[in-house]
């Protein structure tokens, strides 16, 4: 696919080079008040978004998955500053963008928009094609080289629409269509940062892949930077670089997509993963490998105490239900926030004993699952423990062995643990006398060592006497 050039009318400079942090979120919270009574007092608080950090560098594609209401698309909103967070930072190529208002967003928004995730709500049914495409050139005081008509024609063509559909209104096109109309919208004025919420959810499987490649090709083409919020894991895995999954508020795990893919370190991300399907027919008869995890959600009003994930974990122990995991990186590339993380070691060998809502969930959780689990867990301990030991020990030495340049017979060669000293100076007695043990143990046997001259350090004689405690070989003839 050729993407058009685009107008030097809009092109802006872009600052972050790849591979430069283009957004850090530190902190970031957003409570929703709730209120009650005729003076509209505040009573509680529906806590969408409970503290998250992650940085997104420019040219890359972060990917947010989770279940319904861990607050994915109210974090997308707060990053674009569409809602006013409670607590935290948002910094946006170094500049603090948390509390900027109206007019100081303004500028911003050339840089920073948004892929809404109702692709028949987010378009006004009352304006053409054309007005809505064209609305954040007036917004912005841009004027395209060629005018604002043709520039708009350019972008539905980049997109894979008909530029002459210009006068249409959005009840003319189909599900597909109108996203691709909204992708074509967030793109006008060539943004840095554009933040997807979930742009597939709302289409057909065929059409899914048609947009997932359009949004592949723009970032290919000119260098963008998203933040897909999606639930289809294999949509997320097929666009993104770094995945983040996020329950109750919280981002349990944030890893690059194949160390993710490959070996997930908390248990609500193997979860996931096993609820992907596998398009197989010749599985089909085959035992379910699924985590089914107990009950729903807490409520975000009222969230457990600790590790949000303990009321449904099937390996949750009692430093679970009072210490929250801090989200730290336990592999290059992979930051989990779990006491007992999967695929590696123990981060607390010492709490051991289940909750009971831990023992109620391992039933639920396939034997396969579970064997699996604590196989892995401890062949990466026996790894790390084994690693350890290597680098507190040094390597012992190798046995020593007997220099044998010039010897012509058989019995030259006899083990190790024959404990004799040979006289080196230039003897050639047939016979040599057998050192004795520090134990007075049997002495032990004679060995024929004709044209050995070699001689023997006093490592190898203490060496020698240490191993003479075995039983000597009988004496060839």
């Amino acid at each position: 696919m050729t993407i058009p050039a685009q107008t030097s009318g809009t092109t802006l400079t872009k600052d972050a080079a790849p591979g430069e942090t283009l957004l850090k979120v530190t902190g970031l919270q957003k409570h929703f008040p709730i209120k009650k009574g005729l003076l509209q007092r505040q009573v509680g608080a529906v806590r969408a978004v409970d503290g998250i950090d992650f940085e997104v560098k420019a040219g890359e594609t972060l990917g947010v998955v989770g279940e319904s209401g861990c607050g994915k698309s109210t974090m997308g909103r707060l990053i674009t500053r569409l809602l006013e967070p409670t607590a935290g930072k948002v910094e946006f190529e170094g500049k603090d963008i948390t509390h900027l208002g109206v007019g100081g967003m303004r500028p911003l928004r050339r840089d920073v928009q948004m892929i809404f995730q109702d692709p028949y709500s987010s378009l006004n049914p009352r304006h053409t094609i054309g007005t809505i495409v064209s609305a954040p050139f007036k917004l912005q005081g841009v004027q395209p080289e060629g005018g604002v008509k043709k520039e708009v024609q350019r972008l539905l063509s980049v997109v894979g629409l008909n530029p002459e559909h210009y006068n249409r209104y959005p009840h003319e096109f189909s599900g597909g269509q109108r996203q691709r109309i909204g992708i074509a919208r967030a793109l006008a004025l060539n943004p840095k940062l554009v933040v997807a919420d979930e742009p597939v959810s709302a289409l057909d499987v065929s059409i899914q892949a048609q947009v997932v490649n359009l949004l592949d090709d723009l970032q290919t083409e000119l260098g963008l930077t998203y933040v897909i919020i999606a639930h289809d894991l294999s949509v997320v895995r097929h666009v993104s670089d770094r995945i983040a999954v996020m329950y109750l508020g919280k981002i349990m795990e944030l890893a690059d997509r194949d160390l993710l893919y490959k070996s997930p370190m908390h248990p609500y991300t193997k979860a996931l993963m096993s609820a992907v399907p596998i398009p197989d027919p010749a599985r089909k008869a085959a035992k379910s490998e699924r985590i089914l995890l107990k009950g729903d959600v807490p409520s975000p009003i009222a969230p457990p105490s600790g590790c949000r994930f303990h009321t449904r974990c099937w390996k949750a122990t009692q430093i679970c239900t009072t210490t929250e995991p801090p989200l730290k990186e336990l592999r290059p590339g992979q930051q989990v926030a779990c006491h007992h993380p999967e695929n590696f070691e123990d981060q607390v060998p010492q709490d051991v004993v289940l909750l009971t809502a831990a023992k109620e969930a391992a039933e639920l959780v396939s034997e396969q699952a579970l064997a699996e689990s604590a196989a892995t867990s401890a062949a990466v301990a026996a790894e790390v423990e084994a690693s350890e030991a290597s680098e507190a020990e040094p390597s012992e030495t190798e046995a020593s062995e007997t220099d044998a340049s010039g010897a012509e017979s058989p019995e030259t060669e006899a083990t190790e643990t024959e404990a004799s000293e040979t006289e080196a100076s230039g003897a050639e007695s047939p016979e040599t006398e057998a050192t004795e043990t520090e134990a007075s143990e049997t002495e032990a046997s004679e060995t024929e060592a004709s044209g050995a001259e070699s001689p023997e350090t006093e490592a190898e004689a203490s060496e020698g006497a240490e191993s003479s405690d075995e039983e000597p070989p009988a004496k060839k003839k």
